[in-house]
């Protein structure tokens, strides 16, 4: 349906008679629906039926604001006069898997001194949400979105830790897996039970056929373990689609129900203190036959449904796109067009983390300089989450026009950049580990920490105080870099 300036209207004053004009910060979240709603209405009547998905989500807005404290709703008001507060130099990140740093929630409290000591002010902990039993993707295969692990803590725990954090200056991330659920997750075992509202939650189909056409063009993530798409599911009777692993399913997007779902869950962890979610997965959320299924226009419409919902419930929440993608598709994550600083307001620059290790081993910045030129400027509200290294392996993501251009070749120097810092090409002290080797090209991603690609692992172990000074001041010019 056309975007509608009535539809605004209409949507203010159903939240208006929801949240009444008297309840604890009403007329600010009215006044913020005045500044984002036409975001938010614009971007949902892109993808779904306005008339009907408009109004459960006004629902949803309203039920979650009539639970937000106070104490939160002033954090809202000081990053509304604020927003600009993760674009500052002096924003420095620390990632963690929550275990292996403090080894739970109440751990955390503790270690704040130490992250503060560090300049810290920004914490990201690795997935913490209810996973599956077994294997998990590394918890990123969710079993419950309003639950922790359970050796972590719980969600008031979640919620003290917060606000300890805040006390000290420092916002919290969590990730947000977009694109599939664990089997068990409460939808799945809904739509196995029979329930067809539920089965519409996911891309199930009876037979081979349609599958086997989305397999033409599909690539896939793990083709050693969890080959293919799709997985045959007994109690479905179904072919369900399932990107990553076979307990992942997919979730159908188009379906607003699922839209309002998710909005939901965003609203409970900003109620729980959570100031910047990391949106696990993205490219993949929205299918179209015919294509690799990443990245479509349309994930960058509901990006902006979700935010501008985000923005208006709690605007002290922020996006981080997780879009490990070329230069020339990146871009989109930020908005662009009409979407212009509507989508998310940061995205990771795995291409300058790729650059900067491409530049170390080859001893020459010149792709390094000429992939970087072409990186258009971004949206003034937005920015890059730069860093030399994270949780994930390290794609050789170098675009074969760029290598061209430079005089190089793109397989070959992919193929260099994997035994560099595997170790095994002449001269390197790297000791970073393959992963998912293509069986035909021989091209394959890298894992290692940053100190172990930079030499400082091997030189320690050789005990080669010469080449140990000179790993550290490789590390440091990395650093220096980001």
């Amino acid at each position: 349906m056309p975007y509608s300036p009535d539809l605004v209207d209409a949507a203010r004053a159903q939240l208006q008679g929801l949240i009444g004009t008297t309840t604890r910060g009403a007329q600010d979240l009215l006044d913020r629906f005045d500044r984002w709603g036409g975001d938010l209405v614009e971007a949902l009547a892109e993808i779904y039926p306005i008339e009907t998905a408009l109004p459960q989500l006004i629902e949803v807005m309203a039920a979650a604001h009539l639970q937000r404290d106070e104490s939160l709703q002033q954090r809202d008001r000081e990053r509304v006069l604020e927003q600009d507060w993760f674009q500052s130099p002096e924003t420095i990140g620390y990632v963690a898997y929550a275990d292996l740093f403090a080894k739970n929630l109440k751990g955390i409290a503790k270690r704040i001194p130490y992250l503060e000591n560090l300049g810290v002010t920004y914490l990201h902990l690795l997935p913490i949400l209810k996973p599956r039993p077994g294997a998990n993707d590394g918890g990123y295969a969710v079993m419950d979105y309003r639950a922790l692990r359970e050796d972590l803590g719980s969600m008031k725990e979640l919620r003290s830790t917060a606000d300890k954090l805040h006390d000290s200056g420092i916002s919290l991330t969590l990730d947000l897996v977009l694109n599939h659920v664990a089997q068990e997750h409460e939808w799945a075992e809904k739509a196995r039970a029979g329930d067809p509202a539920y089965r519409d939650y996911f891309y199930v189909y009876p037979d081979r056929t349609i599958p086997d056409e989305f397999e033409k063009s599909l690539l896939e993530v793990f083709p050693d373990f969890a080959p293919g798409n799709f997985t045959w599911d007994e109690k479905l009777k179904g072919w369900v689609w399932t990107t990553f692993n076979s307990y992942q399913w997919d979730v159908n997007w188009s379906n607003p129900a699922v839209f309002c779902e998710y909005a939901d869950i965003i609203a409970n962890l900003a109620n729980h203190g959570v100031d910047c979610i990391r949106l696990d997965a993205i490219a993949f959320m929205w299918k179209r036959m015919g294509t690799i299924c990443q990245g479509e226009p349309e994930v960058h419409v509901i990006t902006q449904a979700l935010r501008a919902f985000t923005k208006i419930f709690s605007p002290a929440m922020i996006f981080k796109a997780e879009a490990i993608v070329g230069p020339a598709q990146v871009g989109a994550y930020f908005g662009e067009g009409k979407h212009a600083g509507k989508v998310s307001d940061l995205a990771y620059h795995n291409s300058l983390m790729v650059q900067i290790w491409s530049a170390i081993a080859a001893k020459d910045a010149t792709l390094m300089v000429h992939t970087m030129s072409r990186f258009a400027g971004l949206p003034s509200t937005t920015a890059w989450g730069v860093y030399l290294r994270c949780h994930d392996d390290i794609g050789w993501a170098i675009d074969d026009t760029d290598t061209h251009e430079v005089g190089l070749n793109g397989h070959d120097h992919r193929m260099f950049l994997a035994e560099y810092f595997e170790g095994s090409f002449y001269g390197s002290l790297a000791t970073g580990e393959p992963f998912m080797p293509d069986p035909v090209s021989g091209e394959r991603r890298t894992s290692g920490t940053g100190a172990s690609l930079a030499g400082i692992e091997k030189a320690l172990k050789l005990k080669d105080e010469k080449q140990l000074a000179l790993a550290i001041e490789r590390y440091l010019c990395a650093y220096t870099m980001i």
